[in-house]
């Protein structure tokens, strides 16, 4: 596999012309229908949902016409400068967009699922009131991820970003009448703020290192910059990357937000949120490449949140939280590629692709089954399935055989080849790293299967309540079949004669110097295939005669797994419960303190005001006595200091 390359050259974009000229229709057609359903309220409840479906499918006939038109361009980018979007002083950000190899295969992926996702979700919100409102806020999470792709400075990146991000809650959040959904889309916002936090910081240190935000002039300049403030640069974004992305330590948001109906999950998993952080690593590629130190550290949140969610996800009896753990584990194996460097970014940029489909396929399928079974999730309570629900079975296996990484299935094309990559370090991490993603994949086809033979196999364990479960209706199978499609194909096409990785080139650079990996590609893929097949043999041999219906005593391990391996209380005890201490404290300071001093020092006023105001009587007497004693205290004090009796 090859090493870590240096950033390549000097970076430069030409300005979009003909045709290109106007791609700035990626983003305006989606926004401009999320605008138009949410202005026209209820009046568009009819056909609301129809022009939602449209608008990303006009996105993607032109996302593929902008492709085709990119690729006959010797440079490969067009860039387009629409109006001055800050100029204050010495900072000027233009609202600009680009239009190159990384940027065009992510808008055919958002694009694309996303729009099989949208007309699966007609169907599925059918009996939704909500539905017309539903599909402008999908609208304008597509038109904000676009926004994010497209951007040609890291402030556009930014405005998409937190597009993004209220998007999803508003998604995740779209059922606000239940409790948990409405907690799930708060803790989603508030997780992303700190990852945010992150991110627009180290936008601050951009400029004020190098004066601009614009990706050419930073990459550029990169060389310029000391190893602590590229060290720091990194892991500042590193840390808005996690949050987005679900990575260690900010992952716990990711499983919650299946809250929301079953095409948000699909979206934020497959085609759009979760693949923001790998975008950015990816495009922030000669900053990563730069810091030896740095691409450890982004190899290690990989390595570790890849074989968290594994754990976790075995633990798991609700069907999208597998699959949702599942997401945590594979932005995990993409992290790990990105950190790698080199090569090994665009070996992240096809599983991330791959990921897209089968994952899309899965989350759908999961959707499937709770529409044939009364909105039940518990994979205990499922079984036999496969007799009921052909289509969704057969759909549903290739997503499973693509995500364990059978061959010829997309996920062994694309996952294979970084476990591979992570034994290609120079050093003692290659074993570590190795083998991590080596036991992730033991671990992802343990835990898979048992989902998809506890959902599908086994003896019947409906609750009363089901008694036909059935399959879905075409508009819901027919993204489904397209989806297994990509999910048994896109990864062979991708790495067919080296395409993808190939066309990722002018924007990832070309691969370093190659180093052999400490053991033989051909050994690696031996293993990663026993150790597949053994998790897999594993998990149908336990549960092919299904499970226990209710929790049973585990060990340490599982009962940790249940719990998330303790991540929720840990951010409980360190985060939330010290946060809530100090904003009491503040309120206890507050009331007793500042508002105690303004409201202390008006009962003093009104307080002695009206004991002066009992010497306002009236009568004249009175005030002749008060006057005579004042007199006489007075000529009293003069005579006291004549006497030299104050002196």
């Amino acid at each position: 596999m090859n090493a870590p390359a240096e950033p390549a050259g000097e970076v430069a974009y030409a300005a979009a012309s003909g045709l290109l000229g106007s791609f700035w229709l990626l983003v305006a057609i989606p926004l401009a229908s999320a605008a138009v359903l949410l202005l026209l309220g209820r009046r568009a409840d009819r056909w609301g949902h129809w022009l939602g479906v449209a608008a990303i499918g006009a996105a993607f006939v032109l996302g593929l016409t902008y492709f085709f038109q990119l690729r006959g361009l010797e440079n490969k980018s067009a860039e387009l400068s629409l109006w001055d979007f800050i100029a204050v002083g010495d900072l000027h950000v233009d609202f600009g967009l680009l239009f190159d190899p990384l940027a065009a295969v992510f808008v055919l992926l958002i694009t694309g699922v996303g729009f099989l996702i949208h007309l699966y979700a007609v169907e599925y919100m059918a009996h939704d009131e909500g539905r017309r409102r539903f599909f402008a806020y999908f609208n304008l999470f597509v038109a904000a991820m676009l926004l994010l792709v497209l951007g040609n400075n890291y402030v556009m990146l930014y405005f998409g970003w937190e597009g993004v991000g209220l998007a999803s809650y508003l998604l995740i959040s779209f059922w606000y009448g239940r409790p948990s959904a409405a907690t799930a889309g708060k803790k989603a916002f508030l997780m992303n703020r700190v990852g945010d936090a992150g991110l627009a910081i180290g936008i601050f240190i951009m400029f004020a290192t190098l004066g601009t935000t614009q990706y050419d002039e930073v990459f550029n300049g990169v060389g310029s910059l000391t190893g602590t403030t590229v060290l720091v640069l990194g892991l500042l974004l590193l840390l808005g990357a996690a949050g987005k992305s679900g990575q260690f330590p900010l992952q716990a948001w990711l499983p919650d937000a299946m809250e929301g109906p079953t095409p948000v999950s699909a979206l934020i998993h497959a085609a759009t949120m979760v693949t923001a952080g790998v975008y950015l690593i990816a495009r922030s590629n000669p900053v990563f490449s730069a810091n030896s130190t740095l691409q450890l550290v982004v190899v290690s949140v990989g390595a570790l949140t890849l074989l968290l969610g594994c754990i976790i996800g075995a633990a798991k009896d609700d069907i999208k939280r597998v699959l949702a753990w599942s997401t945590v584990s594979q932005i995990g194996y993409m992290f790990l590629g990105v950190g790698l460097g080199g090569g090994a970014y665009a070996l992240a940029i096809i599983h991330l692709l791959a990921h897209g489909f089968f994952k899309a396929n899965m989350f759908l399928g999961a959707g499937s089954v709770m529409h044939g079974m009364n909105d039940q999730v518990d994979i205990r309570r499922f079984g036999g399935l496969s007799k009921y629900m052909k289509v969704t079975w057969i759909t549903f296996m290739m997503g499973w055989l693509a995500i364990i990484g059978l061959p010829p299935l997309s996920g062994y094309f694309s996952k294979e080849p970084i476990i591979v990559a992570a034994f290609t370090r120079d050093d003692w991490t290659a074993w570590l790293f190795g083998g991590a993603a080596l036991l992730g994949a033991g671990l992802t086809a343990f835990y898979m299967t048992r989902l998809f033979v506890l959902t599908f196999h086994g003896p019947k364990r409906w609750t009363e309540d089901i008694e036909h479960p059935h399959e879905s209706p075409k508009l819901m199978t027919i993204p489904l079949i397209l989806l297994a499609i990509g999910s048994v194909a896109a990864g062979g096409l991708m790495v067919w004669n080296d395409g993808l990785a190939s066309w990722l080139t002018p924007v990832l650079g070309e691969a370093g110097e190659e180093h052999h990996a400490v053991l033989s590609h051909t050994v690696i893929t031996i293993l990663s295939l026993v150790v597949t097949i053994a998790g897999a043999g594993l998990a149908w041999s336990l549960f092919r005669n299904g499970t226990a219906t209710e929790p049973q005593p585990a060990g340490v391990l599982v009962t940790a797994a249940r719990r998330n391996l303790y991540t929720d209380a840990f951010n409980e005890a360190v985060f939330e419960k010290p946060g809530i201490f100090l904003t009491r404290a503040l309120v206890f300071l507050d009331n007793r303190g500042v508002d105690g001093l303004v409201n202390g020092l008006a009962a003093a006023v009104g307080g002695g005001s009206g004991r002066l105001r009992r010497l306002q009587t009236g009568f004249v007497r009175s005030y002749a006595t008060s006057i005579l004693t004042g007199a006489l205290l007075v000529v009293a004090a003069f005579l006291a200091v004549q006497a030299g009796w104050l002196a």
